[in-house]
């Protein structure tokens, strides 16, 4: 019992004011309407100033790490198997193309830019795959270095900011180029960063279009695992914690679990809800923490280059998308 209290002391301090403003920004989020990633990830960069004290950093590296961790395994409620099939085979061809082809050029465009090859695989990743939620699963999967957590947060805003811009802009561009509703839900599917945006912008053309961008989003989601994999693969050597001939983390099983639980169980719609909440909760404690931590002068040094790494992966991934559509 004595362990247990000593550890609560320990760590409860950093961990609960993460809880506390994970709860803030959802409320807040809820009630306006605004991003709450963003509102977790500001409030907790804004305290950043005053959290710079030992008491706290045992409960912040938990939230950063720990939960983040369990946060990515209940992520595994969100992917349906059968919507793989139902969307085609040609469709998912081209998600797992254009998915693997961003996280190329990211690293590509990032080394011409002088900008870390893990940096440009993040964003890549953040901007192929789910953005601010692919953001936070893949920092996580990456070894410890520095300036870590300010790529993180950087990704973060970026891909949200770009996000929101598609949501307006690309629905103009698939009405000027004809598409139908078929081809506009696959563009903003497998093309928008995060998934209200392009759920969104689906439903701004038609209803169908709405419900195939939100089946290829779902699609586009279930990359995450494989991506990941392929993370540890190519950095394993980077940074303090190689993870050369270490095992599969326990939270990655987990999420290969939950995605064949979600695809072959028939959970009740308020479990299935629930969980899913719980996943988003448990990622704005992590931002929130990892705002805390972080330190604004080394944000400021990364300048405007991360600004053009994430617009150019995003005109990237655009483009790829509707080659498909219209030329295929």
């Amino acid at each position: 019992m004595s362990d247990l209290v000593k550890n609560a002391q320990i760590y409860l301090p950093g961990l609960l004011l993460s809880v506390l403003l994970a709860g803030a920004a959802y409320l807040i989020g809820q009630y306006f309407n605004w991003p709450a990633m963003l509102l977790a990830l500001g409030s907790g960069l804004c305290l950043s100033f005053f959290t710079q004290q030992d008491v706290l950093t045992p409960g912040l590296n938990m939230a950063s790490k720990q939960v983040l961790q369990v946060a990515i395994a209940l992520m595994g409620f969100q992917v349906v198997i059968g919507d793989i099939i139902h969307l085609g085979l040609p469709t998912a061809l081209l998600i797992a193309f254009a998915i693997f082809s961003t996280i190329g050029f990211g690293i590509m465009l990032a080394r011409l830019l002088g900008l870390s090859t893990t940096f440009g695989a993040l964003t890549g990743g953040a901007t192929a795959i789910c953005g601010a939620s692919a953001a936070m699963a893949l920092s996580g999967t990456l070894p410890d270095q520095r300036n870590k957590d300010q790529q993180t947060i950087i990704t973060v805003i970026g891909v949200t900011a770009l996000s929101s811009l598609a949501m307006i802009l690309y629905p103009m561009i698939s009405i000027a180029l004809g598409l139908n509703d078929m081809q506009a839900g696959v563009f903003f599917g497998a093309s928008i960063h995060n998934v209200p945006q392009a759920v969104g912008a689906g439903y701004t053309i038609s209803e169908e279009a709405g419900q195939i961008a939100t089946l290829t989003k779902l699609i586009r989601i279930s990359f995450l695992l494989p991506v990941i994999l392929c993370f540890m693969l190519l950095f394993s050597s980077i940074g303090k914690q190689a993870r050369t001939g270490k095992p599969i983390p326990l939270f990655l099983v987990l999420f290969f679990v939950f995605v064949l639980v979600n695809s072959f169980v028939d959970l009740p719609p308020l479990l299935q809800s629930s969980l899913k909440d719980f996943s988003k909760f448990c990622l704005l404690i992590a931002i929130a923490a990892i705002g805390m931590k972080s330190d604004l002068k080394s944000l400021a040094q990364l300048g405007i280059r991360p600004l053009f790494l994430m617009v150019g992966e995003t005109l990237w991934l655009g483009v790829v998308v509707l080659a498909f559509l219209i030329f295929l």
